[in-house]
């Protein structure tokens, strides 16, 4: 099969695009490199060094002897993207091109613009590119648990059976998103939804927990491979920023109570959902909505088991409470169905020891890199 992944220079698609490569999937890449200036914009860097992506593509095809084709390019650039498509003409579009950070969205009104502009323009763009011209290409595209908030009653996939007066009905999940980033998925998967049910368009909606690890088969082969890690405030992941930051001697920074409680998952997982996803597409007409997260934490255990982690390692580390620079609950009901994807065969990389003991000494390996001054966070919701 023939997969486009948007967005396959960063975390999650670079670790997909290679996986589905390494499966024999006929596979191309298209992305504006976007994510690379904004690390420049913001004066950070992932704590792996990572080499050009023409450099990363050679040295997969020296490796393993497969081709994975290029586009550079922004797909709010309905001209480019209509090409680019008709170029590959694929099967399946795995879609993680957008700005994928909840801070970066907050920084101010250029930042909150500029996320929703990239997020929703380009996803309507590439709709009107399959409604014209690929209507039965399949796409998979990445949501977020975040879509839904923090509500008191159990989270389903996508869909809840409400009945109201007598009559009922199965309508789309409220959303109750907690950012500019967070609306912008709102706003694609209502878009979506809305071409899947009009134009007869197939797409499945990946809402996606927070995703840990850094090493996939496929990344860990040669360190022109390697998948970046971020760990600054603005887009470090919680659990990879808790690793990094007692690796490198500096407290482990909990926001608020630390009662936040969110689904995780291993970047091996995620990379399998995909696969999954694409081997088993929607019908026409069909919106799907598969949650992807493995397992539930709390912000405050995470930080513990990191801690514990690290004292078999030798490290002394220190949890610290610091002021929530975002505005949500800190202690809640949270409890959210992840079935379909579990249907479909996935069997998860749970949480271990050995899991926080690899992200640990890998943080230990390139400590050398990290930026104290980028730890903390300095976006504030309230600003």
């Amino acid at each position: 099969m023939k997969v486009l992944v948007i967005g396959g220079d960063g975390y999650c698609g670079w670790a997909t695009a290679l996986y589905l490569s390494n499966r024999g999937y006929e596979v191309g890449i298209l992305d504006s490199m976007v994510r690379r200036h904004w690390d420049t914009e913001l004066c950070i860097e992932t704590l792996t060094p990572i080499a050009p992506i023409q450099q990363r593509l050679q040295r997969w095809k020296d490796l393993t002897g497969k081709s994975i084709d290029l586009f550079i390019g922004d797909i709010t650039n309905y001209e480019f993207l209509n090409k680019a498509l008709h170029t590959f003409e694929p099967e399946a579009i795995v879609h993680f091109g957008e700005q994928r950070s909840a801070p970066f969205s907050m920084i101010d009104r250029e930042h909150a613009v500029l996320t929703q502009v990239n997020n929703v323009v380009g996803t309507l763009n590439l709709l009107y590119v399959m409604r014209e011209s690929f209507p039965d290409c399949h796409l998979v595209k990445l949501g977020t648990m975040g879509e839904y908030g923090t509500p008191n009653i159990d989270i389903e996939e996508g869909y809840i059976t409400i009945e109201h007066n007598g009559r009922k009905d199965t309508l789309p999940y409220p959303k109750q998103p907690g950012s500019f980033y967070h609306l912008s998925k709102v706003h694609d998967s209502h878009n979506i939804h809305f071409a899947c049910r009009v134009w007869g368009l197939r797409a499945t909606d990946l809402n996606q927990g927070v995703v840990y690890g850094v090493l996939t088969e496929e990344t860990g082969m040669d360190e022109l491979l390697i998948n970046r890690l971020d760990y600054d405030g603005v887009f470090g992941t919680a659990l990879n920023r808790f690793c990094i930051q007692a690796a490198t001697g500096h407290p482990i920074t909990v926001y608020g109570k630390g009662g936040q409680t969110r689904g995780f998952l291993d970047i091996r997982d995620t990379v399998r959902c995909v696969e999954l996803a694409i081997a088993n597409p929607a019908d026409a007409g069909q919106f799907r909505v598969f949650n992807q997260f493995t397992e539930l934490f709390s912000i405050g255990d995470l930080a513990t088991m990191v801690k514990q982690a690290g004292a078999s390692l030798g490290l002394d580390v220190k949890v610290d409470h610091i002021d929530n620079p975002r505005v949500e609950l800190e202690e809640h009901y949270f409890n959210a169905k992840n079935t379909n994807l579990l249907s479909l065969g996935l069997q998860p990389h749970f949480l271990s020891d050995s899991l926080l003991d690899s992200l640990l000494n890998f943080a230990v390996k390139y400590q050398d890199r990290v930026d104290q001054n980028q730890i903390l966070p300095k976006v504030s919701w309230r600003r």
